[in-house]
């Protein structure tokens, strides 16, 4: 299923990358516009581990990548590269996503949100069941007691949780997403009765770029 970022190169005016992660808030290289939509027959599932960018080796964070399931689809947004910027967004999510990350990379159909807008070919990066930073399935309450205590290089972990459910209710308001949402009120509830949020947190500035 992965393919090398060099194929990705080959006689390309332009490239098309999905995000469904913290690329929807913080996409972090240079591109010429963006769409929200989804894929179909992957689900969002908090169960990939991540030892740099919200966790470390001794307590990795729990980050989302994709599971095959053919009733479902998943929500998020894809960027449209410039011929002249491709070599470096792919070297950039190289390092990001696949060596830091563990993620794969394969090609995916995406469907726009907007009307009358023809689905197009994007990448789309996949951290699978045989890498061995992955998790695994959890309860919310589990997932959700690992995410409010882990924090990495890029930030803590409910950053990422809760940046990513305030892109689904702020682009796709009719998209119940239930695993999302129910490990996003568990990590609340703790907080709550914690009575503080972590200190590195701000909700009321806007995603760094």
């Amino acid at each position: 299923m992965g393919i090398k970022p060099q194929d990705s190169m080959k006689e390309k005016e332009t490239l098309w990358i999905f995000g469904y992660g913290s690329l929807v808030w913080k996409p972090g290289f240079a591109y010429k516009r963006s769409k929200v939509g989804h894929i179909t027959g992957y689900k969002r599932r908090f169960w990939h581990g991540d030892e740099f960018h919200r966790g470390d080796k001794i307590k990795p964070g729990r980050v989302a990548t994709l599971v095959q399931d053919p009733e479902a689809c998943t929500w998020g947004v894809a960027y449209e590269v410039s011929s002249s910027e491709i070599e470096g967004s792919l070297q950039y999510l190289h390092t990001r996503e696949v060596l830091l990350g563990g993620y794969i990379i394969t090609k995916l159909q995406f469907f726009p949100k907007e009307k009358d807008q023809e689905p197009l070919l994007a990448l789309v990066y996949i951290a699978t069941s045989d890498n061995p930073m992955y998790l695994g399935p959890a309860s919310d309450t589990d997932i959700a007691n690992q995410i409010t205590t882990c924090r990495g290089s890029s930030g803590h972990n409910i950053e990422y949780l809760v940046r990513l459910a305030e892109f689904m209710r702020l682009c796709c308001p009719e998209v119940e997403d239930e695993h999302l949402f129910s490990i996003e009120a568990t990590v609340l509830g703790i907080i709550k009765l914690c009575d503080q949020l972590p200190t590195c947190l701000d909700f009321s500035q806007p995603a760094p770029n």
